[in-house]
């Protein structure tokens, strides 16, 4: 028995199993006294990348204030939600864990806002044939961009953490990036972590993005209330706490609006894999939908919250206003870096150099080097409250 098999967790059959792993894109002895996916948990952790997302940016920009998530919070609470689900379901925690922690590695300073701009410019000077997407530079970063170890670029991670943090990608793309993307190409699934670290992204963001629009004052409260995922908490509150200021009603509806969508993903999804048959791992992937999702009826009210925030939050004016500087900041630094000299041994394309560089920026990081480059051209909203 391996020392990762030994100190690995008491998973279900159904689990991604350590021991068995499909291996890293570079050998390497098993590591002793953890399993292979604690060995990738552990990587992500101590990696640039995530310690920069401190200092990126989920709704508001990094100077609109202290209290606000930033990619690092959001990427802890997705953990922290994910791990509660693998528990009851007895899937891989660490494997779970390091899906969460590693899916926005890859993302832009400011947002969407900034995946939106560098995006575009990607396609325009590429003539469309290559755009950016976040998770695709994830995995970027993982296997190529990090630099810490003597004997491989990136972290060499499992084929299963690598595989979870690959959420989208086109079939043409898939036949480039070769094993860890053939399920697109196969119609399969992936293992139930990674199905679980994506319904958990879903599930931190509605509900943090939920409270940072309420802390902002950009969402009215009288229309969250009204919502049919918050209504049903906010009236048992009201009745057994009547006096309750908004600020602690609120953060108790999120807390039991979160602990409902847990256990509906639950429930739901061992209906699923008993109806199914689901035995094993192998049977996991032979399926060509998702078994780790909501009710028709939970699902119904997830989405209902997030059109509710896409219209009165993402569109929000004062959020518009954030977004287009953000744009425009981004194609600056594009069409900066791909007039920029680039060094002999770097092997990259300039477009692939510029986007690299700067979806590797914090939201402060970019704003300065944009205010040195191109001095007053950027105008930034005041902070929210001045």
């Amino acid at each position: 028995m391996s020392g990762s098999e030994r100190s690995g967790p008491v998973v279900a059959r159904f689990a991604a199993q350590a021991h068995r792993s499909r291996g890293r894109l570079h050998s390497e002895p098993e590591p002793i006294g953890r399993s292979a996916f604690q060995r990738d948990r552990d990587r992500i952790v101590h990696s640039t990348a995530f310690r920069k997302l401190l200092y990126k940016t989920q709704v508001f920009v990094n100077h609109e204030g202290d209290l606000f998530r930033t990619r690092l919070t959001h990427s802890l609470e997705v953990a922290q939600i994910a791990r509660s689900v693998a528990r009851r379901l007895r899937l891989d925690e660490e494997l779970t864990e390091a899906i969460c922690l590693a899916h926005d590695l890859g993302h832009t300073p400011f947002g969407h806002a900034g995946q939106h701009a560098l995006n575009q410019a990607l396609r325009e000077t590429t003539a469309g044939q290559s755009g950016f997407e976040h998770n695709l530079q994830s995995l970027r970063v993982v296997d190529r961009l990090e630099q810490r170890y003597a004997n491989f670029d990136g972290l060499n991670l499992t084929f299963e953490t690598r595989e979870g943090i690959l959420k989208h990608c086109s079939a043409s793309l898939a036949c480039e990036l070769g094993e860890v993307a053939q399920r697109f190409i196969k119609g399969e699934s992936p293992s139930l972590e990674a199905q679980l670290a994506n319904v958990a992204d879903e599930v931190a963001y509605n509900h943090h993005d939920l409270d940072d629009g309420l802390r902002s004052g950009l969402l009215v409260f009288e229309e969250v209330i009204e919502q049919p995922l918050v209504a049903p908490h906010v009236r048992r509150l009201q009745q057994t706490h009547p006096q309750l200021s908004r600020h602690r009603l609120m953060a108790e509806v999120i807390r039991g609006m979160i602990n409902e969508q847990v256990d509906d993903l639950t429930l739901t999804t061992e209906q699923r894999l008993t109806s199914r048959g689901i035995e094993d791992d192998r049977d996991v992937r032979q399926q060509a939908e998702a078994l780790v999702a909501f009710s028709s009826e939970m699902g119904q009210q997830v989405l209902d919250l997030k059109r509710f925030l896409r219209q009165r939050l993402y569109r929000h004016p004062r959020v518009l206003d954030m977004t287009d500087v953000a744009e425009r900041v981004i194609q600056d630094l594009f069409g900066w870096l791909m007039s920029e000299p680039m060094d002999a041994d770097d092997q990259r394309s300039p477009h692939r150099r510029a986007a690299d560089e700067i979806a590797g920026m914090t939201d402060r990081y970019a704003a300065l080097t944009h205010a040195t480059v191109f001095p007053g051209r950027a105008c930034w909203p005041s902070p929210i409250g001045q």
